[in-house]
């Protein structure tokens, strides 16, 4: 044999590494086989338990909602549902887009979800939903969706105004610029919340009046809240709301003046207790003051009173009556009378309204006049008694406190 000769070490050597590296072969198929074998099957085998496991994390329940995703001009009122099918609702968010939620609730069954109020018109809504099945695995859904742009529109007027102090009988009286024929939804938009804590009730007067008050004259101090959500409602076919504002209001002290029309007097009560009696003139023979509880609606140092604007023709027309305190729509005031001197106390020489000693020009503060004027506030209440004239309506000016309160929920 040609060439060098090997050494015993040198093949050795040479074993060794091939030993190492047929090991080394062994040693990696061994392992990819060893997978095999712990697996039971082929690489196949493997594939098909990894898919059949993640089919079995995947949850049963369908979340649906309605209207669709990206929905355009969506109705305000009954379009907006979710629900759950093979499962149960467990989280429902609705969002406009400053992030306001929606109040809603779920049904007991878990099946479906509806807003517990109307939505707002022209706006965004965004709508998170997640069900349960009954292996407790979740489903999620979400979607967004645009209401309708309202083209015809109503609002409301109402008294007392935002911040303001009243008089224990004053009522929250809203006047809609259009006639409602969903009562019931334009009441339910309008919420009122006091502290301490009263049942409120609305009535309605016609179709384009609502009043809230409680069964008797709110306490002092009673803080007021309104919120007053008409935007979006449809008050009519085709007219919503474009309201959405808070009304915020504080009772006053408790003053009730009694005003006796026999009598001729007026005794002025503060918090259950008589701070002054003062001598009154009322409406004469055929012209008498309405009986009943009237709530002052407005107050006017000075104004015009016409008999035209009230059905007396041209009987008197006085263009300076001081410190008159409205009581009714249709033109009863308490008011200073400088003219008829010597009636207080005396006869009753009036169109039908209450008359108190002033001067002209209303500029002494200690007559009587003077002082209720400056003693008063939007939402006292006066009662008149012993009178020949009926009761006032309810409705004329804020006088609802002469309907009983199962007459006034009704």
């Amino acid at each position: 044999m040609n060439g060098r000769p090997i050494s015993g070490a040198s093949v050795g050597r040479r074993r060794g590494r091939l030993a190492l590296a047929v090991g080394a072969l062994l040693f990696a198929v061994t392992a990819c086989g060893g997978g095999d074998t712990g697996s039971g099957s082929g690489s196949g085998g493997g594939e098909d338990k990894d898919s059949g496991s993640a089919q079995s994390k995947q949850s049963e329940a369908v979340v649906s909602i309605a209207p669709k995703d990206g929905a355009k001009s969506v109705d305000t009122s009954g379009a907006l549902k979710v629900t759950a099918a093979k499962g149960k609702l467990t989280e429902v968010e609705v969002k406009n887009s400053e992030g306001e939620k929606v109040d809603g609730k779920i049904s007991a069954d878990g099946a479906t979800w509806t807003p517990s109020t109307h939505l707002a018109g022209a706006t965004k809504y965004t709508v998170h939903a997640v069900a349960k099945d009954s292996e407790g695995r979740t489903a999620a859904e979400d979607a967004d969706f645009t209401t309708l742009t309202p083209q015809n529109t109503f609002i409301g007027t109402f008294t007392p105004e935002d911040g303001s102090k009243v008089g224990v009988g004053m009522p929250f009286s809203v006047r809609f610029s259009r006639g409602i024929t969903n009562p019931d939804d334009v009441e339910r938009a309008i919420r009122i919340t006091t502290e301490p804590a009263v049942e409120v009730e609305g009535h309605w007067f016609g179709n384009d009046r609502l009043d809230f008050r409680p069964e008797k004259y709110w306490k002092p101090g009673t803080k007021v809240t309104v919120d007053f959500g008409l935007d979006g409602v449809e008050g009519r076919p085709g007219v919503y709301g474009e309201q959405d504002k808070k009304v915020e209001f504080t009772i006053g002290r408790n003053q009730v003046s009694v005003v006796d029309a026999k009598k001729l007097t007026m005794k002025v009560t503060r918090d259950g207790r008589t701070v002054k009696t003062i001598p009154v003139t009322t409406g004469k023979p055929g012209m008498e003051t309405w009986n009943g509880q009237m709530v002052v609606s407005e107050m006017l140092k000075v104004t015009r009173m016409n008999g035209e604007t009230v059905g007396y023709g041209g009987e008197y027309d006085i263009k300076d009556v001081p410190h008159a305190v409205r009581l009714t729509t249709s033109g009863t005031f308490l008011h200073g009378n400088y003219w008829a001197s010597g009636a207080f106390g005396e006869y009753n020489a009036s169109h039908g309204c209450i008359g108190l000693r002033d001067v002209r020009g209303g500029w002494d503060k200690k007559v009587p006049a003077a002082w209720f004027f400056d003693n008063t506030m939007v939402g006292d209440v006066v009662v008149v008694k012993n009178s020949e004239d009926r009761t006032v309506a309810p409705d004329n000016g804020l006088n609802g406190w002469n309907m009983s309160w199962e007459k006034w929920k009704n």
